[in-house]
């Protein structure tokens, strides 16, 4: 199982406040982080790249607040994630820069991966942080975020990330080493279950209530991600992350439950443009176009004739050919106003029409689906 880990080309690992900041003192775990990014710096080496989703923020920040154990009301816990977002973000940038990588912080609440402009927009940062060869660190923007609009967890979010940039791998480094059938903290007899191909009942049942294993939502939560990373192609493995390396250690044979899918995250994209997304226009194209889309290629302004209907950057299209016959459908780069003005035009006059460098292509390849 662990060859899937090491032929992902793209990964996202989640890092849990219990293993990066001591629950006694509220300090950083620097050895810890450390020797994680050694194994973040190996999997650059082998090609792979690596976005991590990291919690502790609230955790560091609590100390230099000095707001103690206690419960904290909601603006505590939005002041504590402000002054401790800055030494998290501050500890993977030593961290990795002794491997000279760089490090980016993004921040999200849930409505950046529900509202379609702002998923585009955070998903084409996050694309273009890896493209430049830098490690962006993810966490949920507590700082604004409300009980209505937060994740909850940084399971989920890691899950929504995964499926945003089409990982092929998912770690949730934690602090018990997979799912058993019942919580084995409780009962001895608890069996390891090393592969789930799908989440049944069963296996739901054994994640037991909310808050059992582990962390603020536990293992119900885990599960929910990988029910979010296997339905857009990205396997899931839950692993023991308190000690060092847990990175190597999986890869040397660690144990772990992994989540296991037959779709790829390109296939399970391209079922979900056919599928699940609403056409809001269309867009004609003319023969020398359709040649090109039946060779692999993305549909370039060029070869658009027409553009009909209401629709935004993002939106779901249908592509037409020049009978009118529906050949297939895709997201489109641009708004149905100004992909008007490009049609026609060949890509590198795309910014002296807009006025900004927009994408070369109409619709992107990975993004369309024929037939």
């Amino acid at each position: 199982m662990t060859e899937r880990l090491l032929k992902a080309k793209r990964v996202v690992i989640k890092i849990g406040s219990s293993l990066l900041v001591d629950q006694e003192n509220g300090t950083l775990r620097r050895d810890w982080l450390d020797a994680l990014a050694d194994d973040v710096a190996a999997c650059r080496k082998r090609g792979q790249d690596v976005l991590l989703v990291s919690s502790g923020a609230i955790a560091l920040g609590r100390r230099s607040l000095k707001l103690g154990a206690r419960s904290l009301r909601l603006e505590d816990s939005q002041a504590a994630a402000a002054a401790g977002q800055i030494r998290l973000a501050h500890a993977y940038q030593e961290s990795l820069a002794r491997h000279d990588v760089a490090v980016a912080q993004i921040l999200l609440t849930g409505d950046d991966t529900e509202r379609r402009r702002r998923y585009l927009n955070a998903r084409n940062t996050l694309t273009a942080l890896l493209a430049h060869g830098s490690i962006p660190v993810v966490n949920e923007n507590d700082t604004v975020a409300t009980v209505e609009i937060r994740f909850g967890d940084n399971d989920r979010l890691a899950a929504r990330v995964a499926a945003m940039i089409g990982a092929d791998c998912l770690v949730l480094l934690s602090d018990i080493d997979g799912l058993y059938s019942a919580d084995p903290r409780q009962d001895d007899g608890a069996e390891f279950v090393g592969e789930v191909a799908e989440i049944t009942p069963a296996i739901e049942a054994m994640a037991g209530a909310t808050g059992s294993y582990d962390g603020s939502g536990g293992m119900v939560t885990k599960l929910q991600a990988a029910r979010l990373a296997t339905q857009a192609g990205c396997a899931m493995v839950i692993a023991d992350g308190r000690a060092a390396h847990p990175i190597s250690k999986l890869l040397d044979g660690g144990r772990g439950t992994w989540f296991t899918t037959a779709a790829t995250p390109a296939s399970a994209r391209k079922r979900w443009i056919a599928a699940s997304l609403h056409a809001r226009g269309s867009i004609t194209i003319d023969q020398g176009a359709v040649q090109a889309l039946g060779r692999g290629k993305s549909l370039l302004p060029a070869g658009v004739t027409d553009v009909e209907g209401d629709f935004q950057r993002g939106d779901a299209v249908v592509v037409r050919g020049p009978d009118g016959t529906a050949l297939g459908r895709g997201l489109i780069a641009y708004s149905r106003v100004d992909a008007a003005r490009i049609k026609g035009h060949r890509s590198d006059r795309i910014q002296e029409i807009l006025g900004f460098l927009g994408r070369e292509e109409m619709i992107h390849r990975d993004d369309l689906v024929l037939g």
